[in-house]
């Protein structure tokens, strides 16, 4: 059978750098066919976090970082390609999410921000190419997240067995398949971000390798219990978030000023495994297997308290339904690619909260 190629870019709210897949769609069970991840330099992350605020000369730095980006997102497709020994006039379309610098979906503004000079792309690669695909969800009165609900219902669902799928990246967000009942998913807190953001400040590191620094911490119940009464935590889904809430100013104005670093950041750690614990207890208590993806699936302490919070649940990482853990999200893009160029929905409605099912994503062709 002839393969089908389609390419998923994905940079996320971690600004670790941009993550490249090659998909082949040719049979019923996609196949991740190779991957190619490209890092971000400390300019260009200082540079992008610059731009989750207010501040001078904003239209014209983000309209320069996005060609930038998309210089890179070139790169990365030109390697994965070179690494795959296949062409450009073999790949039907990338699917680029860009870079979120902005996610604001809420009734008075109603918009999202991703970074990606999309005719660009196109331009240096000759691929077709598809981007924001957030937008049209937003259009339709919804959040514009989670997306990947519905490619985890394609790749990951079970006939028989109640799975929840949980992306840890800088923000975790779940998704309930249960099988004989509607799919449910929502960000449900931060992931990685507040913990590499503290981690940056105080120990000049960009993440906490495997939760050895909170490791040497000790969490502050009364910390935690102040963080998990933010309205966001009280809110039911749909509902997503991101750096425009949770950030380090947010987690300031909490704090008393004196702790000692390393137990705020152990404080924090328990904050991830707390949002996603108790977004499991309340919404999809029922479910046995949790199967985790995203940067978050690295960090074995992080995973071992996870474990601890939902007893009597497997929890695993997605390589054990074969996607590894890293490529999940990228993954799901080239995913909603494919659906915007056969003209089908992405979106699942009771996720997001949207009007009804969308055709996401703008189009420009090789």
């Amino acid at each position: 059978m002839k393969p089908v190629y389609y390419i998923g870019i994905m940079s996320g709210t971690s600004l670790d750098g941009v993550d490249a897949v090659l998909v082949d769609f040719s049979d019923s069970a996609p196949a991740l066919v190779q991957t190619f991840f490209c890092p971000y330099d400390d300019q260009l992350r200082t540079q992008l976090l610059s731009l989750h605020r207010p501040d001078y000369d904003e239209l014209n730095r983000a309209a320069i970082l996005s060609n930038q980006l998309s210089c890179l997102y070139a790169e990365a497709t030109t390697g994965l390609l070179k690494k795959s020994d296949i062409v450009s006039q073999q790949v039907v379309a990338i699917g680029c999410h860009g870079q979120t610098i902005r996610h604001c979906p809420e009734a008075e503004r109603n918009y999202t921000i991703q970074l990606v000079n999309a005719a660009l792309l196109a331009e240096l690669t000759q691929i077709t190419v598809v981007s924001d695909f957030r937008s049209r969800d937003i259009a339709a009165g919804g959040q514009g997240a989670p997306l990947v609900p519905a490619f985890h219902q394609a790749l990951f669902k079970s006939p028989d067995c109640h799975r929840i799928i949980v992306n840890i990246g800088g923000i975790a967000n779940i998704t309930g398949l249960d099988p004989h009942n509607q799919i449910i998913g929502f960000d449900c807190g931060p992931g990685n971000i507040l913990m590499d953001a503290w981690c940056l400040r105080h120990i000049g590191k960009v993440y906490d390798k495997n939760g050895q620094w909170a490791a040497t911490g000790r969490m502050i119940p009364a910390i935690l219990e102040s963080l998990l009464m933010d309205d966001f935590f009280l809110r039911q889904p749909p509902k997503s978030t991101g750096r425009e809430l949770f950030n380090l100013k947010w987690l300031e104005g909490k704090l008393q000023g004196d702790e000692a670093p390393e137990d705020v950041q152990a404080t924090l750690l328990q904050l991830t495994v707390m949002a996603i614990a108790e977004s499991i207890h309340e919404h999809c208590a029922t479910a046995e297997e949790i199967y985790v993806c995203g940067g978050g699936a690295h960090n074995t302490l992080l995973m071992d308290r996870l474990a601890d919070a939902i007893p009597g649940k497997k929890v695993a990482l997605t390589d054990q339904l074969g996607v590894a853990a890293d490529w999940v999200e990228a993954f799901a893009f080239a995913w909603l690619a494919q659906q915007a160029l056969l003209r089908k929905t992405g979106n699942l409605a009771a996720v997001t909260g949207a009007k009804g099912g969308r055709i996401l994503g703008a189009i420009y062709p090789a």
